[in-house]
């Protein structure tokens, strides 16, 4: 019949052998950490360099013109993802846009 105890101290062998290791190797054991930069609504308008206010993002919200996460009844937001939202509002200066006419032009000869 197996002794249980043996089982045990077997058991708590390992269970101290793996410590052991962890300790001494931590950056090996280390779970990854996201470097990703997450804003409650708050700091988001804080960040924003328009200044809007938060009744107007709760808007943006609701009519999905802005990414979010809402995984907790709480809005979110990815600090990467808002600056490629607010990238994307960028209007075209003038000799941006003559440039894309003459591109589009030369390329209808």
């Amino acid at each position: 019949m197996n002794n249980p105890f043996k089982n045990i101290d077997e058991r708590l062998s390992n269970i101290e052998n793996l410590l052991l290791n962890i300790k001494h190797s931590p950056e090996e054991n280390k779970l990854p950490t996201s470097k990703e930069e997450w804003l409650d609504l708050n700091e988001l308008v804080a960040y924003d360099p328009e200044k809007r206010s938060r009744e107007t993002f709760y808007k943006y919200t609701s009519k999905g013109l802005i990414p979010y996460h809402k995984p907790n009844k709480k809005l979110i937001f990815l600090k990467s993802e808002i600056d490629e939202w607010l990238k994307s509002g960028k209007v075209k200066s003038n000799s941006e846009i003559e440039d894309e006419v003459e591109k589009y032009l030369s390329n209808k000869k």
